[in-house]
């Protein structure tokens, strides 16, 4: 069981903050990166895919929803594994998240840095990671503040993209239904790519022992930004492949920037350029808050070391988790190029949202009330090992790792309690 005998964390965000926090997470610097692959597995079928990831994505924001509403504590389903099914999913689930979330706060920080400054990436990187650690220390609600300020800049330039494509003569409609290559594979294969910029709601569960009326509070923030998240990615979807159409879009390297090239305004490339970055500081910041209250969720439970429960007595933060989760990261993107990132954040997040499903099927016995989750359950595992196979083989060695570290951990508890 959780150990509640230390400080708690304030409850200061209301929906608004909630909303904006999720909304951080999701519209970031994933629609900036994960339209290209998507489309190189699918062709015009990312839109598809679009669909599919959005299906799954709401059975795990409904799950996620009614078991935050029950248990909001920091962890989300690191907590939810634990108190449903037992300590050992929620150990995976937590494991999953940390895991898969740090290397996705890398790739975040790199793209700062490769939009940024693109031959100091690295130096770039190190000096985002360390700015948002420190503006995360001085307490939630100043994240809040900034995420507010940082999706206002990135809506601001996805609209700016979508008119100038939508409204150029070299659109054209024909484009979106051109060949879906890699036939239903190919679609699942961008559904789960796709999946890595949907992933963000869960940053409103893993805050949920800092949102005011919880049970209130997290059902209404959870659907409310991913609804706002879907209706901007597919506008931005549809005008970028009406443009570039499949194989222009497969091909890019900085897709929307490219559309607005194409599209016959150079002039929005540099200020796409400063939208990604900004994107990206934003999904970093609150990667940054949901992998630190997993730690913080994980430490007092003494499957991380205890010394990470710690919270601040003026700030209340989980101070220690978040300087912990700073320096890896910062270590991170000082000597590694993260280029599988998408793939592997998936694997670990689409994990974390079946033990979610799963958790939620024990909420009730009637059959209507687990549909919910038995298809984000199966759609989840369907999309995770429909990911490129290095993903799969990666993200289930760094599973099987935290796996073997957890018997380890059990039997040496067993042994010494004889």
């Amino acid at each position: 069981m959780t150990d509640t005998s230390g400080p708690a964390l304030r409850r200061t965000l209301g929906v608004g903050d909630a909303v904006v926090i999720g909304l951080g997470s999701m519209v970031g610097a994933g629609i900036f990166a994960a339209l290209a692959p998507a489309a190189h597995a699918a062709g015009s079928g990312l839109l598809l895919g679009l669909a599919v990831a959005a299906v799954v994505a709401y059975c795990n924001a409904t799950s996620s929803a009614r078991l935050a509403a029950l248990y909001p504590a920091s962890g989300g389903t690191y907590v939810y594994g634990r108190e449903r099914l037992g300590d050992f999913w929620g150990y995976l689930a937590g494991w999953a998240f940390v895991v898969g979330k740090t290397a996705s706060c890398a790739a975040m920080a790199l793209t700062v840095g490769a939009y940024v400054w693109p031959g100091q990436a690295h130096v770039v990187a190190v000096a985002a990671v360390v700015a948002l650690t420190a503006v995360n220390y001085g307490g939630v609600q100043k994240s809040a503040w900034l995420t507010r300020a940082i999706v206002g800049v990135v809506l601001a330039v996805l609209a700016s993209v979508v008119v100038v494509c939508l409204t150029s003569g070299e659109a054209e409609a024909g484009r979106l239904g051109i060949g879906v290559s890699g036939g239903a594979g190919g679609v699942l294969q961008a559904a789960g790519l796709l999946f890595f910029a949907f992933a963000g709601y869960a940053r409103i569960a893993t805050l949920g022992e800092e949102v005011r009326d919880p049970a209130r509070t997290i059902p209404r923030a959870i659907p409310l930004a991913l609804g706002i998240a879907l209706a901007v990615y597919t506008a931005v979807a549809v005008a970028v492949l009406s443009v570039l159409g499949p194989k222009g879009l497969g091909d890019a390297t900085a897709p929307l920037a490219d559309a607005a090239r194409a599209a016959g305004v150079p002039g929005l490339v540099p200020v796409v350029r400063v939208g990604a970055a900004v994107a990206a500081l934003g999904s970093l910041l609150a990667l940054i808050l949901g992998v630190s209250r997993t730690t913080l969720a994980m430490a007092r439970d003494r499957h991380l070391p205890g010394a990470l429960a710690s919270v601040h007595p003026r700030f209340q933060v989980p101070h220690r988790a978040e300087l912990a989760v700073g320096a890896v990261i910062a270590v991170l993107v000082a000597t590694v190029d993260v280029r599988g990132a998408i793939g592997f954040s998936s694997f670990g997040v689409l994990t974390y949202y079946a033990v979610a499903n799963a958790s939620a099927w024990t909420l009730g016995p009637r059959p209507a009330a687990r549909v919910v989750p038995a298809v984000g359950l199966a759609g989840c595992l369907v999309l995770a090992f429909s990911l490129p196979w290095v993903s799969v083989a990666v993200g289930a060695g760094v599973l099987v790792a935290g796996v073997a570290a957890y018997g380890v951990r059990r039997g040496a508890g067993a042994g010494g309690s004889q």
